[in-house]
């Protein structure tokens, strides 16, 4: 059973958000919320496996910023972000954030299901379009990094260990080396430190 919890600043979108996933075998709509601070309390206070999350709340904490925290805690959920807004900076500042999934809210309700599906799974849940835009904002010494990288080098930006890594994007340390490896092969460096550096250079990370 995938545990859903919706961030969303209007009362009519998490209600057809909820009505739409209690339709669906395997979610459980835990709560909703309107804030990026109601969401991170909740995600504390109770196991949470997937927050639909809007990036425009309103005033207060958005949804990126919340993105970058929920992602930060243990267990740390994933973030599905499902926005009317579809800028190159705001796909960007999401997935940096450590989003695992991009969608739009016109999205057909049968690509939303989907994509919190793979989310969940700690797939990447990015439309075609939106990961091909993305993948040409983040070019870093002639090589994009994937998503996952991006949570890994962003992680290791805040001083995680591999371990700590590893517990937070629940992963295998040897994973958390792996990919640490095609990361310092893509930016062209041989150190977390210089990696970072070329990451913050590139604009891929904060």
């Amino acid at each position: 059973m995938i545990r859903v919890l919706i961030v969303d600043d209007h009362p009519v979108v998490r209600a057809g958000l909820t009505a739409l996933l209690a339709s669906e075998p395997g979610f459980e709509v835990v709560g909703d919320v309107a804030t990026g601070e109601e969401s991170i309390a909740r995600c504390e206070s109770e196991d949470v496996d997937l927050v639909l999350m809007d990036l425009q709340l309103g005033e207060g904490m958005q949804g990126a910023a919340a993105t970058r925290i929920l992602r930060g805690l243990t267990p740390a959920p994933r973030v599905l972000i499902l926005t009317n807004y579809d800028t190159d900076a705001d796909i960007l500042s999401a997935v940096e954030a450590g989003a695992s999934g991009y969608l739009l809210k016109d999205a057909p309700p049968s690509e939303l299901i989907s994509a919190a599906r793979a989310a969940a799974s700690g797939a990447s849940a990015l439309s075609p379009t939106i990961a091909q835009r993305l993948g040409s904002r983040r070019k870093a010494v002639g090589a994009a990094l994937s998503a996952r990288e991006i949570e890994v080098i962003g992680l290791v930006a805040a001083g995680k260990s591999n371990s700590e890594i590893g517990r937070a994007l629940f992963l295998s340390e040897a994973t958390v080396k792996s990919h640490l490896s095609h990361i310092f092969t893509k930016l062209g460096v041989s150190s977390r430190t210089r990696a970072v550096a070329a990451a913050r250079e590139a604009g891929t990370i904060r």
